[in-house]
């Protein structure tokens, strides 16, 4: 059955939408038929706000659980994992404006698991952030600019189980009601402030860094923090770990942390090269053959040959800086931090200091990975 949500929005006690009734259809689009009605609406809506949900702390590797979509006067869930075509769908959002918060991981989501890259964008933290906004969480924005609490407690929850219980249907709901009104409030003030078309840039950059992104690189994948003090016979041993691991995970469906931590896969390591016992740091309940795979790959990595070890990443050589280019530097630091006090934003937001000093080491090689908003208040 159909319910009904009044979206009261307050801000400074003046109404926003007039009590604008919002549409929930109870549950998720899991079928065909309604999907397919669905798309037919979204063709002509005139905005598309959309959020997504994984279930990354519960499966492995992780997958689209959950994509809440709002337009004028409806919010549905549509279920990804029920095994209807999307193809309609995705095209009915192909070539639209989405309007979305912190869309970087979403991004990542949807085109790692279904192909799909929006054109255009409008990110709210994004916009908040060239807007000077020191709290930018979507529940800081929504009350800061209409007055409104969101309520928090789904965030770890388990999106790939079904049906969803009432508390996170009404938890993912609330990740696109609001988006739509907060645009509109953060569009006026970009244009009122002249940063409109930095957000445009911004926003385009941030799908480009988000989707067609390279596959990993198999000779540091396994190298987790704290690998880089072991020894050559360590790394032998932590890579199969690490392989066995990400095996495991998968087979199990489980995070790769329930299944090791980090912090054995080192200790694991090292005692082994040292020629120590291993089986004392296991986990007593784990279960006999899980305990002789592990014991396996640690003996696969002890038998690896001296000369076959992988080697500790050494970090590049500093790089001498000359006079003339700490001159640089600060020269374009000193620009940098007068435009953010003026335009009151964070300094970051223009260049990090990291960015600064690429520039000032090489200008030319470096100037094209920054934005041309950004280009125009450093003069480069």
């Amino acid at each position: 059955m159909e319910s009904f949500h009044r979206a009261v929005k307050n801000y400074s006690g003046v109404a926003l939408d007039d009590l604008r009734a919002v549409r929930f259809t109870g549950g998720v689009i899991d079928r065909a038929e309604s999907l397919a009605n669905f798309v037919e609406v979204l063709r002509d809506a005139a905005w598309l706000a959309i959020d997504t949900e994984a279930d990354s702390l519960h499966s492995y590797p992780e997958k689209l659980c959950l994509i809440q979509v709002g337009i004028p006067g409806r919010i549905e869930l549509v279920d990804p994992l029920c095994g209807v075509e999307l193809a309609g769908f995705w095209g009915a959002l192909a070539g639209r404006e989405l309007l979305m918060h912190g869309a970087d991981y979403d991004l990542r989501l949807l085109q790692g698991g279904h192909d799909f890259v929006p054109d255009q964008i409008f990110d709210t933290m994004l916009a908040a952030r060239l807007l000077g906004r020191e709290k930018f969480g979507l529940a800081d924005l929504v009350q800061h600019y209409l007055g409104v609490t969101l309520e928090k407690g789904s965030q770890k929850a388990n999106w790939a189980r079904r049906p969803l219980t009432p508390q996170m249907e009404e938890y993912a709901r609330n990740d696109v009601l609001h988006l739509d009104s907060l645009v509109e409030k953060l569009r006026d003030e970009l244009r009122e402030k002249g940063r409109e078309e930095w957000h445009r840039q911004e926003c385009r950059q941030l799908i480009v860094d988000n989707t067609n992104l390279p596959g990993p690189d198999e000779d540091r994948i396994w190298r987790i923090k704290g690998s880089n003090r072991l020894s050559p016979a360590s790394l032998a041993v932590l890579r199969e770990l690490w392989q066995w691991r990400e095996k495991e995970a998968v087979r199990r469906n489980r995070p790769p942390f329930f299944v090791l931590s980090h912090d054995l896969l080192l200790k694991l390591s090292s005692v082994a090269a040292e020629g120590g016992d291993c089986r004392p740091l296991l986990p007593r309940r784990i279960p006999e053959r899980r305990r002789l795979s592990i014991l396996d790959a640690v003996g696969r990595g002890i038998d690896i040959p001296t000369g076959d070890c992988p080697q500790p990443v050494k970090s590049p050589p500093r790089r001498n800086v000359t006079a003339k280019q700490k001159k640089r530097f600060g020269e374009l630091q000193e620009r940098r931090d007068q435009h953010a006090e003026n335009l009151e934003i964070d300094p970051t937001i223009i260049a990090s200091r990291a960015t600064l000093m690429a520039l000032a080491l090489d200008e030319e090689e470096h100037s094209a990975y920054v934005l041309p908003w950004q280009r125009e208040l450093l003069a480069i």
